[in-house]
């Protein structure tokens, strides 16, 4: 285990911040897939100011499909719902403030792209996406449209298993690569050469047991990763209710 898994204080970015959230959104059926990979393939893909959060030394590589609910703004009483696919991997930024930083995001609505890409600076691409649960076996598909080349995709098929045994109350225990994987609350952009960070709030999730029965994908690949292997990690949670803040510069 990295000693740098608990010199980083991991504990404040899941605590909720101060001010009034600026979005609101619900998550579920998320699949946790990770994959371990060398540090030196993945720390040249990330922007100079963010160094690569590692477990035991090497990277973590996530695809993460889920549906998204109650998408809105504060201010607007009424929700968009669409299936999200994103590959992301981890970072911290001079030891302190661990999150994410996302390679790609693929979501079926196109103005949610389009206000993602714009005003948030985050790599999303509009895709038609499908996700259908059938007691514990579930289906994610994906295929990319725009922008740039079409043709990225997802076709995964797994089975929901029971709750984590190595969790609280079905939460991921801080110090456990459950932990470590999971419970990210900050997100990095990069826009217009300005590094800047966002933050999310939401109870941890409640996690449970998944495995993959079959994997096709082609998303790590289109963005410079190649993977041989299936993924070594897999997880499930069934919800979360989300609130949004606002990015700062870091």
């Amino acid at each position: 285990m990295s000693s740098a898994v608990f010199e980083i204080d991991r504990l404040a970015p899941t605590r909720r911040p101060r001010g009034r959230a600026i979005g609101y959104q619900c998550w579920s059926n998320l699949l946790f897939l990770h994959w371990r990979l060398p540090a030196e393939q993945i720390a040249p893909l990330l922007p100079k100011r963010l160094t690569l959060d590692t477990w035991e030394g090497d990277a973590w590589i996530g695809l993460v499909p889920f549906e998204m609910s109650g998408v809105r703004p504060w201010w607007w009483p009424w929700g968009f719902a669409f299936a999200e696919t994103n590959v992301r991997t981890y970072v911290h930024c001079q030891g302190r403030d661990p999150g994410v930083w996302f390679f790609s995001l693929e979501a079926a609505h196109s103005l949610a792209v389009m206000v993602a890409r714009r005003r948030w600076g985050l790599n999303y691409f509009r895709a038609t996406m499908s996700v259908d649960r059938t007691g514990e076996r579930i289906k994610y598909r994906s295929r990319r449209l725009w922008p740039g080349a079409a043709g990225a995709s997802l076709s995964l098929d797994a089975e929901i298993g029971p709750p984590w045994t190595d969790a609280a109350e079905g939460h991921a225990v801080p110090g456990t690569l459950e932990h470590f994987l999971v419970e990210r609350y900050l997100l990095y952009v990069e826009r217009s050469g300005q590094l800047l960070r966002g933050q999310v709030y939401h109870r941890p999730y409640t996690l449970q047991s998944a495995r993959v029965v079959t994997l096709q994908e082609s998303l790590l690949a289109a963005d410079g990763m190649e993977v041989n292997e299936p993924p070594c990690h897999a997880a499930f949670s069934q919800r979360v209710d989300v609130e949004i803040f606002p990015l700062e510069a870091v």
